[in-house]
């Protein structure tokens, strides 16, 4: 095998280590697995540490001490911090999140008002949200019948990961008001 291929395959078995490996891996035991020179997998290290920093991965390889390890680009920590808290609190159905969304973009808003945008009886979705303090009743609607007024919580800004609702992404409020 010509040293260059010998390199390149090298690499991407070091890829594949570091990616399963839930700690850091030493030069020492590295090079005593390919039977090579501390200073060779020094080398290799640092230019697939290169690459991914080049090509602005989600995945960076960094060096401590003598180890190294894969670990999550920190420009990305917000989107990380938002999909852990997602899967972390009890997956939610697709009917849920809907009506949170509609929620989230329209509060305060009614039981009625979500109900016509979304063309179905919400009242499990309405209930599941409840429970998991996504939502709260935040008031009564000035209007005959006096039906609650929904929002979100604190809880909801705290699995999302955002500090206020202006930290929501825009949306066409056109079409959801056209609904």
């Amino acid at each position: 095998m010509h040293l260059f291929q010998k390199k390149e395959q090298i690499k991407r078995i070091l890829e594949s280590l570091l990616f399963i490996s839930d700690k850091p891996l030493s030069i020492k035991i590295l090079s005593s697995l390919f039977n090579i020179q501390d200073k060779e997998i020094k080398d290799i290290m640092d230019e697939l540490i290169n690459e991914y920093k080049s090509r602005e991965s989600g995945i960076l390889i960094v060096q401590m001490e003598e180890s190294y390890q894969m670990v999550t680009n920190p420009a990305y920590a917000d989107w990380i911090t938002l999909f852990k808290n997602l899967t972390l609190n009890n997956k939610l159905s697709e009917q849920a999140l809907e009506t949170l969304a509609i929620i989230a973009y329209k509060q305060p808003i009614t039981k009625a008002e979500i109900e016509k945008i979304r063309g179905v009886n919400s009242d499990y979705a309405i209930k599941t949200l409840m429970e998991k303090k996504l939502i709260k009743i935040i008031g009564k609607k000035e209007v005959p019948g006096r039906p609650f007024l929904y929002g979100t919580t604190k809880e909801f800004l705290k699995v999302f990961g955002i500090s206020s609702l202006n930290e929501l992404p825009a949306i066409d409020l056109q079409k959801i008001n056209a609904a």
